[in-house]
């Protein structure tokens, strides 16, 4: 093997490449980094590059090499950027490599996994495989239109998904389908569901399974376990053909110290903070990125930029927030100050407001997206007013009160009103995105139908208000697989979702919902066009505690379409129960939960009815409504331009 002995490339990478890795301002890292497949003096092969500033020796093995850890040493560049790198002709897409690292003291000697690289061995097995990501994109049009699908002022519906178990093929051993035959099933149930957008739990590579892709590894990969990156790529392709976009969960904040990966990478903390209060998680038992080395930063934002360049990502949903911005977050008394001696982390909240800017000014119509649990202020803010720059926070909040009023007997709700009603008071201080995700369905907290009180039918009809709640509340919606299906069972990531429910009417009439849901929260822009300004909401009454119903407008931006939402929270049905409303004229009730096609009673008003001149909650006007049992009603007005003057 002799013949692929390292030769010295052309400048592949530049001194300007180096001038901006070392000043913090290279973010396409993935174009310069990890293995390249090239021509150097006329010979095709690949050239390697990795940081590894502290090591001693690198060097690459491979088989082409029998795994001799001598024989392929790279060299290290001369401008103190701490890049090691070198060209090996006759190299070809697919083979297996690692990088052999020597630390500075001679020590430490390991295998490691290549950061950048593109396609990695399927676990446990770490090898990285040299690839290309060369891929014919048929998308054009959704690419084109993507600003209109993503804007805040859009609806936005996410089915919120784990790949390994959303369906798995039970003849062949209960194995997950791969990224191929999603591609078939999962963009027509989607679309035909009404659904806008899909969110997939990390597919980014991670070594183990159980840990559902949050404890990432191959952060410029996707996983192999269900196929090729070019195999991903033609999942995400279909999906836009489909009109579906696709929002990928990232987790910048920890990765595992499994010893192929980032951990003690050139014998030093390279990646990850050396005092453990700092760079050691005790809740994941992971390490933290040191956010305060530039190229730290660049390896995160290039690996974001990477997903919405190479795999046309249409969002990020950022993991785990709250345990960056804060330096004692889940630490007890063993965490260490800032500076100036706050629980504040500066280096993260610098990381994550040049992170959003980054992605921003590239990606202009994408969305970043963050799942943060506290209440730190102006997540969704630019942050040229001071915020954090991300385009929408998950609202854990409304998750939290919701599930806990829902979980109460009926009878007990109406000590509990505030849970329910105590997310008005803050839905516009962020760009807020319901949430019922794959969180509220796992370690033994049970699945949302399995949440509800009562018997079978009640808990069915609440599960049913509770997601028609969610569709008329301000924000945009996500909610985890199976929910759909009114599934018993929590979610196992070893196991399919519970399709086979579906040969029950009851689950037939769950599906039907939120299938009509998605439909109608689609087509109403009432319902989506001001989820994050005051004018698109206006209460009607919030103060019948006693029997547990609230009632409340959503209006379009140009004021000429209302919708009117009435919610009874308890298992009575009211007649003649007078709501409230603005205008006269014809209301029509384009969405009952108890409709029998749904599984209910038929407890509704026919339709429709015309509004009465008689003065109710402020209003000039009223609806005798019938109120169905556990149920939510939603009805229409079309008011025109001279009756809009009257509404504020």
């Amino acid at each position: 093997m002799n013949e692929l002995a390292i030769i010295k490339p052309d400048p592949f990478i530049t001194d300007h490449d180096t001038h901006l890795f070392k000043e913090g301002n290279h973010f396409k890292l993935y174009e310069k980094l990890g293995a390249h497949l090239t021509v150097v003096d006329g010979r095709s092969g690949v050239h390697f590059a990795v940081w590894a500033p502290n090591a001693k020796k690198v060097s690459v093995i491979g088989n082409f090499n029998n795994w001799q850890r001598e024989s392929h040493p790279l060299s290290l560049r001369w401008n103190s950027s701490g890049i090691w790198e070198g060209f090996i002709p006759d190299l070809n897409k697919g083979e297996v490599y690692k990088y052999f690292i020597t630390s500075g003291n001679g020590h430490y000697k390991v295998e490691k996994q290549d950061p950048f690289a593109f396609y990695n061995e399927v676990a446990p097995h770490f090898g990285s495989i040299v690839w290309q990501l060369d891929y014919e994109w048929r998308d054009t049009q959704w690419m084109k239109d993507r600003h209109q699908n993503n804007s805040l002022n859009a609806p936005i519906s996410i089915y919120e998904m784990h790949i390994g178990s959303w369906k798995r093929v039970v003849e062949e051993g209960h194995r997950p389908l791969t990224y191929r035959e999603l591609a078939v099933e999962l963009p027509e149930y989607l679309e035909y569901m009404g659904y806008t957008h899909v969110e997939f739990l990390p597919v980014m590579e991670y070594p183990f399974y159980g840990s559902w892709g949050y404890q990432t590894l191959g952060y410029f990969s996707p996983t192999s376990r269900f196929g090729t990156p070019q195999d991903f790529m033609y999942l995400v392709d279909c999906l836009h053909q489909h009109g579906i976009g696709v929002i990928l969960d990232w987790v910048p904040s920890h990765f595992p110290t499994d010893e192929h990966g980032l951990v003690y990478f050139d014998g030093t903390h390279l990646f990850e903070h050396a005092d453990s209060r700092k760079g050691y998680h005790p809740d994941w038992k992971s390490s933290i990125f040191n956010y305060g080395r530039n190229e730290v930063r660049e390896f995160l934002i290039s690996s974001a930029m990477f997903w919405m360049d190479k795999f046309h990502a249409d969002g990020l949903r950022v993991d785990a927030v709250a345990s960056m911005l804060y330096l004692d977050y889940s630490r007890g008394d063993a965490w260490i100050p800032n500076q100036y001696g706050g629980r504040e982390n500066i280096e993260a909240i610098f990381f994550i407001r040049k992170l959003n800017e980054t992605i921003y000014a590239n990606f202009p119509d994408t969305q970043m997206i963050a799942e943060e649990s506290t209440a730190w202020g102006g997540v969704s803010r630019p942050t040229f007013v001071g915020g954090l720059g991300f385009g929408m926070k998950w609202n854990m909040g409304w998750m939290h009160d919701t599930l806990v009023y829902m979980s109460k007997d009926p009878i007990y709700r109406k000590y509990h009103h505030n849970d329910l009603t105590f997310s008005f008071l803050y839905a516009y201080s962020e760009n807020f995105l319901l949430s019922l995700s794959h969180d509220e369905v796992v370690h033994g907290k049970g699945a949302l139908a399995g949440k509800m009180p009562g018997d079978k039918w009640q808990k069915l009809a609440n599960l049913r208000l509770l997601l028609g709640y969610m569709f008329a509340h301000p924000g945009k919606k996500l909610h985890f697989m199976g929910a759909e299906l009114a599934q018993w069972a929590e979610w196992k990531h070893e196991h399919s979702i519970e399709w086979h429910l579906l040969q029950y009417a009851p689950h037939q009439g769950i599906q039907k919902w939120v299938k009509d849901l998605n439909y109608c929260y689609r087509n109403e822009r009432a319902l989506f066009e001001r989820d994050f300004v005051p004018e698109g909401f206006e209460f009607i009454d919030f103060g019948d505690y006693q029997n547990s119903i609230i009632s409340f407008l959503r209006k379009s931006a140009d004021g000429q379409s209302v919708v009117l939402a009435v919610c009874n929270f308890t298992p009575s049905t009211w007649k003649g129960y007078s709501i409230g409303v603005p205008t006269e004229g014809y209301w029509k009730e384009i969405l009952n939960s108890d409709a029998g096609v749904y599984g209910g009673s038929n407890q509704g008003n026919g339709g429709g009815l015309e509004a009465e001149p008689k003065a109710c909650h402020g209003k000039p006007y009223s609806l005798p409504l019938t109120i169905p049992p556990l149920g939510i009603l939603l009805l229409k007005k079309d008011i025109s331009p001279e009756e809009n003057l009257t509404l504020p």
